[in-house]
């Protein structure tokens, strides 16, 4: 990208030679898409070629987790370096972001970088920090998605969102390229892909079909000794709504259900030309689900419950496989637009010296516990996946094995761009772990000295899900869990080399005293360290 002749670059002062080589950023990140459905992760369900081109040139981070497994407030964490309680955005439902604080964006400007971020945004008040913005109102729409753009316009832009926002990321790459081939570029490209309701590309919409997809050995999970887990509304048989989620819409046919009207909005948005190829999918579909499936008294089983053979067992089953399908098609349109970005960064020159980051904003859940969605501490929505090509300098590849966070993201690009970490910031950068065997004595240093132990904080309830309040501490082996609010007050304590699903709740018990009374201390010296008033 930066190709001055080198008796030219002679010439230039040493300050504006190192703004010169510093690395282009380009920072991918998609909406719950979990490890699972990665296939450099996880091989059992689906195959992302694509995305595994960017661990296999650089690294995969094995244990990556949030810091607030929900939309928002992971971005708002990314962007601060900050837990929720520090950077203001806890929620949601009530949460507005603050602009006007300090951003790991506006840092970057700072230091010379050109900014951009195209895609989902989701923190309610407008993008600041950014040279240049387009975003998506609140969700996005999978078809035909309305953009807003810096000026406060609102322009709808025909096709496939995921396909659309990598073109406006190649198109501005290519901009930035002929206007300022000497400025580094940080691009952050939000994709509203996998969110609810998984609306496929038109062009993948038949793919999968032919897949039997196996349950996850949670699947019927009873939630014993787990009433927080119990309590939830995220269940695939009771809570997925039969039209909204599964698209079984026949307009004589289908029930009217609460969330109805949100799907017949969304495929609302198709042109005629394109609603004909959506109807001539899912109609018959439809049509054969409703006259295998209409005269059950409820479309919404629960799970644990459901004899094996039964009607009940075969419609869970069922609505697994609908879920597995479609998000797997959207998943398939990410990789290809993800390969597309690729290529374009090849053929450019720009891969040598470009970090690509792609992750996610949390995890999900593809039926663990029986579940859809995320938000809790356990493991499946906890972590993200993270994978990463390196620029020049940087010669650390295959797995990362310290425990990482979305914290962290702004103190690397910001080490990475030369620029200065600010004392508040509580993330830590993962430079350290990235330069390999040409790290410094510091980087050394910090590495050998890294974290033992992350801390996570979820606060949105009464809201959607249902999911309580919580908070947690997760070490090597253990992790501890706090419940709270008006309803609640309840812990729950896992040994996740014995126990990995999180199935057994130890917390209690005479024979794990010491344990408990241990991780109560080191919970608390992690709230303390992050000033976080819940303590």
């Amino acid at each position: 990208m930066r190709n001055t002749p080198v008796l030219i670059l002679a010439a230039v002062p040493a300050q504006l030679w190192a703004q010169a080589t510093r690395p282009d950023i380009v920072y991918i990140m998609t909406d719950d898409h979990t490890a699972q459905m990665l296939s450099c992760y996880d091989s059992r369900y689906v195959e992302t070629p694509n995305l595994d081109r960017i661990a296999a040139r650089g690294v995969r981070f094995t244990r990556s987790y949030v810091a607030n497994s929900l939309s928002g407030p992971s971005r708002a964490c990314m962007l601060t370096g900050k837990h929720s309680h520090k950077n203001g955005f806890t929620n949601n439902e009530h949460g507005v972001f603050d602009g006007s604080q300090q951003t790991m964006p506006k840092l970057l400007q700072a230091a010379g970088y050109e900014t951009a971020i195209i895609g989902k945004w989701h923190l309610v008040s407008a993008p600041t920090g950014f040279d240049h913005w387009e975003i998506l109102p609140a969700q996005g729409d999978y078809y035909n998605p309305t953009f807003i753009h810096q000026d406060g316009t609102r322009a709808v832009d025909s096709g496939y969102v995921t396909r659309i926002i990598t073109d406006k990321a190649i198109a501005y790459i290519g901009q930035h390229r002929q206007q300022q081939p000497h400025k580094p570029l940080a691009l952050f490209i939000h994709h509203k892909a996998c969110h609810r309701a998984w609306l496929p590309d038109l062009d993948d919409i038949t793919l999968y079909e032919d897949r039997t997809f196996t349950h996850p050995s949670t699947f019927l999970d009873a939630y014993a000794g787990r009433p927080a887990a119990a309590a939830t509304e995220m269940e695939i048989g009771k809570d997925m709504d039969i039209v909204y989620d599964t698209k079984m819409y026949a307009p004589d046919l289908a029930p009217r259900t609460p969330l109805t009207p949100n799907y017949l909005a969304m495929i609302g948005r198709l042109s005629p030309e394109q609603r004909a190829r959506y109807d001539a999918f899912y109609e018959p579909l439809s049509r054969r689900f409703y006259a295998r499936w209409g005269n059950m008294r409820s479309f919404n089983p629960p799970q644990a419950a459901t004899a094996p053979g039964s009607d009940e067992a075969c419609l869970l089953d069922w609505k697994y496989q609908r879920y597995m399908r479609d998000y797997a098609k959207v998943v398939h349109a990410l990789d290809r637009e993800v390969g597309r970005l690729l290529d374009y960064l090849d053929e450019a020159g720009m891969s040598e010296n470009t970090l690509i980051v792609y992750t996610s904003d949390q995890g999900f859940y593809m039926g663990e516990h029986g579940w859809f969605d995320k938000r809790m501490a356990y493991e499946e929505s906890l972590s993200t996946p993270l994978i990463m090509s390196l620029p020049e300098g940087y010669d650390r590849r295959g797995d990362i094995t310290e425990m990482v966070q979305n914290i962290d993201y702004a103190p690397t690009f910001l080490e990475m761009a030369g620029a200065e970490v600010p004392a508040d910031i509580q993330g830590e950068s993962l430079v350290p772990l990235l330069r390999g065997s040409r790290a410094n004595a510091d980087e050394r240093h910090r590495r050998s000295h890294w974290r033992d132990a992350i801390y996570y904080h979820y606060y949105e309830y009464p809201a959607e899900h249902a999911v309580r309040r919580h908070y947690a501490i997760r070490t090597d082996r253990y992790k501890l869990i706090h419940f709270y609010g008006h309803d609640i007050d309840h812990w729950e304590l896992y040994d996740l080399q014995t126990d990995p699903h999180e199935l057994h709740n130890l917390y209690g018990q005479p024979t794990h005293a010491a344990l408990q009374a241990d991780m109560h201390r080191r919970l608390e010296a992690l709230q303390l360290r992050y000033d976080d008033p819940q303590r």
